[in-house]
């Protein structure tokens, strides 16, 4: 068994920096290069598919060179014609050796994903040896713990934590992910960063996470590639990314261009 590696990326998935990492993956796929794109993020919008489409898109272009199959897994919601149970809407998944989800809703995604065959498949393929790509929502619904990041900055909900899909409780590791780290959109009179909430709000979410949580702050246009079988963590893109513990106010980072090991983000087993 040859565990994929699986991506992270704070934003910019259509970009230099989304483009580079796409290509530091397929580099280690066999042909043909089969990519799914999962819609489920997205699927609550009326352009789900044009959303996800536009990835595919960039994707056919920059990794022209690899000829890539590139199919749209439309597992829109649960119970509806676009179920993630749907074998015939999830097939794209079964022979898919680089996976990408991105766009959308964190709680949504990890409603209409949880406890689904297309989770399940997800999984296999990247024991298979599949490359898992995770940006934006996704990012954060993949992780053990989510942040509701639209039901707070958006909808003013009270700070709570949601769980998440919990992907690397498989190996032993207790993950959690925020995009968007060192966003600034705000400018001076608004903290964005810490995706959108501030860092008041993401202390404030933080003392809610079990002691064990590791989270993985990643900055803008910046991935992380986690490579089982080097046993290595890769940054790349224009910044770093933070790992937080205990909620300190300093975390640890990792610029670009660096690596570390797998092991800092928690005994791997499985």
């Amino acid at each position: 068994m040859t565990l994929g590696k699986i991506a992270f990326l704070g934003s910019g998935e259509t970009s230099l920096a989304g483009g580079r990492i796409f290509e530091s993956l397929v580099r280690d796929l066999q042909s043909p290069l089969r990519i799914a794109l999962m819609e489920t993020p997205a699927g609550f919008e009326l352009n789900s598919a044009q959303v996800v489409g536009r990835v595919g898109e960039f994707m056919t272009s920059r990794l022209q060179n690899y000829k890539p199959i590139v199919e749209v897994v439309a597992a829109r919601r649960k119970d509806s014609a676009f179920d993630p149970n749907n074998t015939e809407i999830i097939k794209p998944l079964l022979n898919a050796n680089m996976i990408f989800m991105g766009p959308g809703s964190p709680t949504y995604a990890i409603r209409h994903l949880k406890d689904t065959l297309a989770w399940d498949v997800i999984r296999a393929r990247h024991r298979l040896g599949a490359a898992l790509i995770f940006a934006s929502a996704a990012t954060i619904s993949v992780g053990a713990h989510a942040l509701p990041v639209y039901e707070i900055y958006k909808v003013g909900q009270d700070m709570h934590m949601v769980d998440g899909l919990n992907l690397f409780d498989d190996f032993g590791l207790h993950l959690s992910f925020v995009p968007h780290w060192n966003n600034a959109e705000g400018g001076v009179d608004l903290d964005t960063s810490r995706c959108f909430i501030g860092m008041d709000r993401f202390a404030e979410w933080c003392r809610l996470l079990p002691g064990e949580n590791l989270t993985v702050g990643l900055d803008e246009h910046t991935g992380i590639i986690l490579d089982f079988e080097k046993g290595i963590c890769e940054i790349s893109g224009v910044s770093s990314i933070s790992l937080v513990r205990d909620c300190e106010p300093e975390p640890k980072m990792h610029p670009a261009g660096t690596t570390f090991p797998l092991s800092e983000l928690g005994e791997l087993r499985g």
